[in-house]
């Protein structure tokens, strides 16, 4: 790569090649766009990088009758190029030849030229062969949808009517989410300032914090991000605070805060004495500097909410928000290696800790209190299970009917994939009787 201007391409191919390795997206991306200095370059990058993990199943299938040789263990970056130049010409829409051009001087760019005509060859060969191979990847629901199959048949038993829906979504980019801080501006005032700026802006009627941007953007670069004037996140996740339905005065704990989005919101909403606790202290400084840039203000903790001896001081809480650890499946369409790490095997282990802090903190809260129950998952056995589960131990917890437009799930309420432009979302309520 040319030390004036690396090429986003070779570096995309190195990215994806450790994200299928096993490394989150977003420290793949963090890692390599630090060498980019030019916006465009770093859009392209993370096209690529999103694109590449959210279309991996189906062309890495590809190429596996494509190539004589396989390259994928003993030229992982390689592998990962192709990948990258048949999504530039299925997905992306670029032209043809920019399109192969561009893959093949990539190859180069990874310094290994020998291989540039294999990746001209692999390309070309696609192009000729095009429409039957596509016939051929979309027999099978795995390369047609590119989803593992565990996953398309968790989504089958739990949402048989919206199957189809829902990796539909999850193959679609997500619309960026912004949440004005009420704190420092109303939100029609800052929606005027991004149109000042020619940023077009949507009003959604369900979320009163929230502006929508079709076009993803680098945040940093918009008016009022270094002043503290919004935050990024989702609208699903923006429900939290009115389900918590806060007050004045109350102490609330937000269990596993880190990065802080939540906690923030709650912050902007009321002026209330918010314990943020997440488990993880290296994730703590992040959730700092959000609530800093924010001018907003916590008791931060290291601790785990599973075991509260280590943190709490006895004092019940009015508000508990538990937004538990969980697959991810809902947020496919924004971190599309969930597809590439995520296993069925997991999930037992994962119900299990969401068990394990739903009955470490219930005792915490004080009676008429109310809990609220939050993943961003669209299994059932996460979701509604989980809290039919709590419940039926505890004479004391009384579901409440969330008061969101979502699908019933339940006790609970569940959001698909972009549905009102949102993220697949769960919430339930829970208020503890006297």
């Amino acid at each position: 790569m040319s030390a004036s201007r690396p090429d986003p391409r070779a570096l995309g191919a190195q990215a994806l090649a450790g994200v299928v390795a096993g490394q989150s997206l977003r420290a793949a991306f963090a890692a390599l766009s630090t060498k980019l200095h030019d916006a465009r370059d770093r859009a392209l990058l993370s096209s690529l990088l999103h694109e590449g993990a959210r279309w991996w199943l189906r062309f890495d299938a590809a190429l596996g009758s494509l190539l004589e040789r396989p390259l994928r263990e003993r030229e992982s970056d390689i592998h990962a190029l192709l990948v990258l130049g048949l999504v530039q010409l299925e997905i992306m829409g670029l032209s043809d030849y920019a399109a192969v051009a561009a893959t093949v001087e990539a190859a180069r760019a990874l310094r290994k030229p020998a291989f540039a005509g294999v990746v001209n060859a692999v390309l070309r060969r696609w192009l000729r062969e095009r429409e039957t191979r596509r016939a051929q990847l979309d027999r099978d629901a795995v390369t047609r949808t590119a989803h593992p199959r565990w996953l398309i048949e968790k989504f089958d038993a739990d949402w048989p009517d919206q199957t189809e829906a829902i990796l539909a979504a999850n193959n679609a980019p997500a619309p960026l989410w912004l949440r004005v801080n009420r704190r420092r501006i109303a939100r029609a005032d800052f929606a005027v300032q991004l149109t000042e700026q020619d940023v077009v802006c949507r009003v959604p009627e369900d979320a009163p914090d929230a502006l929508i941007l079709d076009a993803s953007r680098d945040v940093t670069s918009l008016p009022g991000y270094s002043q503290g004037l919004f935050s990024v996140q989702d609208g699903a996740a923006q429900q939290a605070v009115r389900l918590l339905d806060l007050h004045d005065g109350q102490r609330v704990l937000d269990a596993c805060a880190a990065p802080g989005g939540k906690s923030a919101h709650i912050l902007e909403t009321a002026d209330v004495e918010l314990t943020a606790l997440d488990s993880d202290a290296r994730r703590l400084p992040r959730l700092r500097e959000n609530l800093t840039r924010l001018g907003l203000t916590a008791d931060v903790r290291v601790g785990d909410a599973a075991d509260p001896r280590g943190w709490w001081d006895g004092r019940p809480f009015d508000r508990i928000l538990v937004d538990a650890p969980c697959s991810a499946t809902g947020i496919i369409r924004r971190q599309p290696d969930v597809k590439l790490h995520r296993r069925a095997a997991d999930i037992p282990a994962l119900t299990a800790i969401q068990s394990r802090l739903l009955e470490a903190l219930w005792p915490l809260l004080r009676s008429g209190g109310r809990l609220v129950y939050a993943t961003c998952s669209v299994l059932a056995d996460e979701n509604s299970r989980r809290i039919e589960a709590f419940v039926s131990t505890r004479v004391d917890a009384q579901p409440m009917a969330p008061p969101l437009s979502w699908h019933a799930a339940g006790a609970g309420a569940q959001n698909l994939p972009g549905e009102s432009g949102m993220d697949g979302f769960f919430y339930a309520v829970l208020e503890k009787r006297n």
